[in-house]
């Protein structure tokens, strides 16, 4: 099923292509670093994974993977000036907030290099951007919710929220989407706590939500997630957690049943794609459709 995915989603985003310039592919390797919010997220070691995949299709690409140790908005200025020092022709980017980078970005514009985005996209134009639409999944990760409390009869209560922080785009959008979903209903959406992805902090974060009596708990990221469904296993308490990304940890989680289900994006699609949409792009070609939606699917113990 997700070859067919790649296939239309390859074909969406190149179609018809016409020369607009120059090629930059020269004699040598096109030059194309991947630069991710962190290093800690199974999410962005798949993108990776992608990335890796269409560059051994493609060939004659030298390939990088940089990103900051944890999410960081001078850690991820630098690496976007590194890969400029070193002659990157064009960046794949999942930028860490919409403004902090937008500097940087245009100094590496300046000399040439083009700019895809993957996953989460800055305040500043782009080539192209692969991504889930985040508001929409949100939403349908706050639907889950309710059809479990309608389940349960539950028709009121609070709900916690913790998110990245309140500047990242694809998060904020999925924490946007989420409370969309209980709109006119009895429900409470308590104040967002922000712990920057870190699973310790949100664990933290998600007991003292515990402590104050809600009903469910919504992790907007991976490692918000794994620290949900921790704080839920250790309290050993009924909250419904729902949570947002796919990793080795959450599908534990959500098999023990501390989780009912996060939103699994299409990581590796993004990263797939995003080197083919450079290509496209360092070849003088156009790309038609500029913004792609990787798709997104709810994950539950029955379907893993």
């Amino acid at each position: 099923m997700k070859k067919v995915f790649m296939a239309v989603a390859a074909a969406a985003l190149v179609g018809t292509v016409a020369f607009a310039g120059g090629s930059k592919e020269k004699d040598g390797k096109l030059k194309i670093q991947l630069i991710t919010m962190d290093q800690m997220d199974q999410h962005w070691a798949n993108v990776d994974k992608g990335a890796k995949k269409a560059v051994a299709e493609i060939g004659n690409i030298e390939y990088k993977w940089n990103a900051p140790s944890a999410k960081d908005d001078a850690q991820q200025i630098e690496c976007i000036n590194n890969a400029v020092a070193q002659g990157a022709d064009a960046i794949l980017l999942a930028a860490n907030g919409p403004d902090a980078v937008t500097a940087a970005l245009k100094e590496a514009t300046a000399a040439g290099v083009k700019i895809i985005y993957v996953d989460s996209a800055a305040n500043y134009p782009g080539e192209a951007t692969l991504a889930t639409d985040n508001k929409a999944a949100g939403k349908t990760a706050g639907q889950a919710m309710l059809n479990k409390f309608k389940e349960q009869g539950i028709t009121s209560g609070s709900i916690g929220v913790i998110s990245v922080n309140a500047a990242t785009a694809s998060t904020v959008a999925r924490e946007n989407g989420f409370k969309s979903a209980f709109e006119g209903t009895a429900f409470t959406i308590l104040e967002t706590q922000y712990c920057d992805g870190d699973a310790s902090r949100s664990k933290d974060a998600a007991a003292n939500f515990i402590t104050q009596g809600v009903v469910g708990l919504f992790g907007a990221n991976e490692g918000s997630t794994v620290g949900v469904g921790n704080a839920i296993h250790e309290s050993a308490s009924s909250v419904v957690g729902v949570g947002f990304d796919k990793s080795d940890m959450i599908q534990q989680l959500i098999k023990d049943g501390y989780l009912l289900c996060t939103m699994a994006q299409n990581p590796d699609v993004m990263g797939y794609e995003g080197i083919k949409a450079a290509v496209t792009v360092l070849k003088g070609q156009t790309i038609v459709n500029k913004n792609v939606d990787t798709g997104v699917s709810v994950l539950t113990k029955s379907n893993f």
